[in-house]
């Protein structure tokens, strides 16, 4: 059971840390160059479209894996794979705090904007900066999670 926790752990956060550096390197830096009202329209798609289904399942399991992993009791655990899931969980987690209480809130905000008819520059100049600032911080977070979990599988 504690190796198939793990394995779960490993998979979730790796697809998670897949999909937070594509957004890093490849999404907002083609957003970037959108005009204000076209980057506006495609964040509140994006925003729209992405917390469904199978994503909110490896988000949840992001943290909801490794805590499992480290709390189940596993016969012949090194105390070095023990460290190595208990920093991978905290990893993730982090990586959650920075997106509950950044992230989300800004994308709450955009959506928001829709209602108002906010002009699309002042909306975007409220948005862009600060989600990639966090976005910054919670990218690393989740890929060194998915190195500290894998590393754990493997020593």
């Amino acid at each position: 059971m504690a190796s198939l926790l793990l394995a779960l752990a490993i998979g979730c956060t790796g697809l998670y840390a897949g999909f937070m550096l594509i957004f890093q390197t490849g999404i907002m830096p083609a957003l970037a160059r959108l005009t204000d009202a076209e980057f506006v329209t495609a964040m509140r798609r994006i925003n729209e479209a992405v917390p469904r289904g199978v994503f909110l399942v490896v988000f949840l399991g992001v943290v909801a894996f490794p805590a499992a992993a480290f709390f189940v009791p596993v016969d012949g655990r090194t105390d070095t794979q023990k460290w190595l899931v208990l920093a991978g969980l905290v990893c993730a987690a982090l990586n959650h705090a920075v997106t509950v209480g950044g992230n989300i809130p800004l994308n709450n905000a955009l959506a928001a904007s829709e209602a108002t008819g906010d002009e699309p520059s002042a909306v975007r100049a409220a948005f862009e900066r600060r989600w990639n600032g966090f976005h910054r911080v919670r990218t690393p977070l989740i890929v060194v999670a998915f190195g500290l979990l894998t590393a754990a599988a493997v020593v």
